[in-house]
């Protein structure tokens, strides 16, 4: 059976395409080829073969962001409005 090609275009960054490239050189293919094994894989998944997720801060990230809002909002917390102010209490 013989199979019919058609083209595709892509636009990405320059830098972005080199290093996958490169990647995909060293793993024997070209990015062309990579991005047939995407499509195939996703077809049989039905869908995007790996987890796409939202890259959530940890815990510790997390109870910084918590005190740090505190702070802006707490009436006791010192504030400054120009970097001399600033500066010379740091230097006190």
């Amino acid at each position: 059976m013989a199979t019919t090609t058609t083209n595709f275009t892509v636009r990405m960054d320059r830098e972005i395409k080199h290093e996958a490239d490169q990647l995909f050189s060293e793993l024997g293919m070209s990015l062309s080829t990579a991005f047939n094994v995407f499509i195939r894989q996703s077809l049989r998944v039905q869908g995007i073969p790996f987890e796409i997720s939202r890259e959530l801060p940890n815990a510790e990230t997390c109870a910084a962001m918590r005190e740090a809002e505190y702070l802006a909002h707490d009436a006791k917390t010192k504030g400054f409005t120009e970097m001399k102010s600033l500066i010379k209490d740091l230097q006190t």
